[in-house]
């Protein structure tokens, strides 16, 4: 069998080039909060399914979230992200998790870097599919569970998204 990859999705998909859209009309405040609470619906579950005494995720989106709302320092952040982005390489078993921690830890980011509101929805992706069907599906199947991941995070980002946003992000694509 392969190795799993951590990521799934295509940046040149219609969804990711919806997403890429609709991020630089948004403020880090908002991609943050929106990330953080998709981290939280979509792929908490998946981490604290496999270790439910584990709370280092759970408070790294609590204190990332209440950062975010109250204009906080990023230092806050930092220590947090370098704690669940050592615990994706500590090799958790199960590829599931660690794409669950990965996707965790880089929402945890997006308030320092706004293109991280992108880019934790692959491993996203990956962790979803990844519990939903396994690890021996085809290559097709991730494809399609992936784009229904991109799919599920733009209708998510539309409804908080801000019109008109003040402040919106300045990010340079490299994908």
């Amino acid at each position: 069998m392969a190795k799993p990859r951590k990521m799934l999705g295509d940046a040149a998909s219609p969804q990711c080039q919806r997403l890429m859209r609709l991020i630089e009309t948004q403020s880090k405040r908002t991609l943050a909060l929106w990330a953080l609470q998709l981290a939280e619906k979509r792929y908490l579950p998946i981490y604290t399914a496999a270790y439910p005494k584990d709370v280092r995720a759970v408070d790294a989106i609590r204190i990332c979230k209440a950062c975010a709302r109250d204009s906080g320092s990023v230092k806050e952040i930092k220590p947090l992200v370098k704690e669940l982005t050592q615990l994706a390489r500590d090799g958790y078993a199960e590829p599931a998790v660690v794409c669950a921690v990965r996707a965790i830890a880089t929402a945890c980011n997006v308030l320092q870097t706004p293109t991280n509101a992108l880019g934790f929805l692959f491993y996203g992706a990956a962790a979803v599919a990844y519990t939903a069907v396994g690890l021996t599906q085809s290559r097709e199947v991730y494809a399609h569970l992936a784009e229904e991941e991109f799919e599920l995070a733009l209708a998510a980002l539309q409804e908080a998204a801000i019109a008109d946003e003040q402040h919106p992000v300045k990010v340079n694509w490299n994908c």
